[in-house]
């Protein structure tokens, strides 16, 4: 071939040609502290229960909850987020044991906390749907809708049990109507001035929660789409982004994250906070079932997603594969 003058002129692939070139020129950085680890813990358990439709993710009894918390530090994962399942026979229609302090998302956050103090962020799901018999994330009308200002009411006695409780970080899940400022008046009044709140601000009414639904045994009939939001629209998460600082959000969330990676990069470019992504259940188990297959890399996917994610803005991942993540990037990998 003949070269003509300096063409090409540019030549970006020196800066790919070894693997320590390519780690220093790297514009984006995936790394333990970035992980927040979801986990389940169930009542009633003597011994931790699969989730099917998702491999390697488990139910847990206080034990084993208290264990993989350890682990969890171990490997130098930032934070929990517990979620609690309880018995189908406590459910009821304003999901009153969610707000029992001796129900069993209070017990397991009281479990963790014993268990590893400050050295793990311990947050919690704050949401009715684990424990009501209807399913929803809220209290209901007399002819089935849901009842934002009633929820609300719920949701201040939620923060406080699950504060006393020892959590750090509350996470207001449901999609409510000024949930964030309600939740932090009910926190500052009873004295958590410090408990911090990750605002679940974007969150879409998405086909891929299936498999959370078999982890927290929800009894949900129907969909949540009143007040989770439409997948067709972005404009309307930068608004309740908006709504959610005022009330006083401390860090926000896009959920899910990768089909939304798009929401993700706005929310990001538009504020001074904390910004989360949660790799949801029905991410993970599609790249499980594609990996049992034989169908991908699962160690290179699993990489590759929350790289992604990490360089559209979140500066917080939750993922069921934080731990093990964590523990591959502290042996070198990448």
């Amino acid at each position: 071939m003949t070269v003509y003058g300096n063409f090409p002129g540019s030549r970006p692939r020196r800066l790919r040609t070894t693997p320590a070139m390519r780690r220093m020129v790297a514009e984006t950085r995936l790394d333990p502290a970035n992980l927040i680890l979801p986990a389940f813990v169930r009542e009633g358990l003597d011994a931790p229960v699969a989730i099917s439709a998702m491999p390697g993710v488990y139910q847990h009894t206080l034990d084993t909850l208290r264990k993989a918390a350890v682990e969890a530090v171990s490997a130098g994962v930032s934070g929990i987020m517990l979620f609690g399942v309880p018995e189908d026979s406590r459910k009821d229609a304003r999901g009153t044991v969610g707000t029992d302090p001796e129900g069993i998302l209070q017990l397991g956050l009281r479990a963790v906390r014993e268990e590893v103090g400050d050295d793990l962020v311990v947050m919690s799901d704050l949401c009715l749907d684990e424990y009501t018999d209807h399913g929803h994330c809220g209290v209901l009308t007399a002819d089935g809708r849901v009842d934002n200002d009633a929820t609300l009411e719920r949701y201040a006695e939620m923060a406080q049990v699950q504060a006393d409780a020892g959590a750090h970080v509350v996470g207001p899940s449901g999609m409510m109507d000024g949930q964030v400022g309600v939740i932090r008046d009910a926190l500052d009044q009873t004295g958590h001035e410090d408990v911090s709140i990750l605002a679940y601000t974007a969150k879409y009414s998405s086909a891929f929660y299936g498999p959370f639904r078999e982890a927290v045994g929800s009894s949900l009939k129907g969909d949540r789409k009143t007040y989770q939001q439409d997948p067709a629209n972005a404009r309307e998460s930068l608004r309740e982004l908006a709504l959610d600082l005022e009330e006083g959000a401390d860090m926000v969330m896009v959920k899910p994250a990768g089909p939304y990676l798009d929401i993700l990069a706005k929310v990001a470019d538009s504020v001074d906070v904390p910004v989360a992504a949660y790799q949801i259940s029905g991410e993970y188990a599609m790249i499980e079932a594609a990996a049992e297959k034989g169908w991908i890399d699962r160690d290179a996917a699993i990489l590759e997603s929350l790289t992604g994610i990490r360089r559209a803005g979140a500066r917080m991942i939750l993922t069921y594969w934080a731990t093990e993540v964590a523990q591959r990037l502290g042996r070198g990998g990448s």
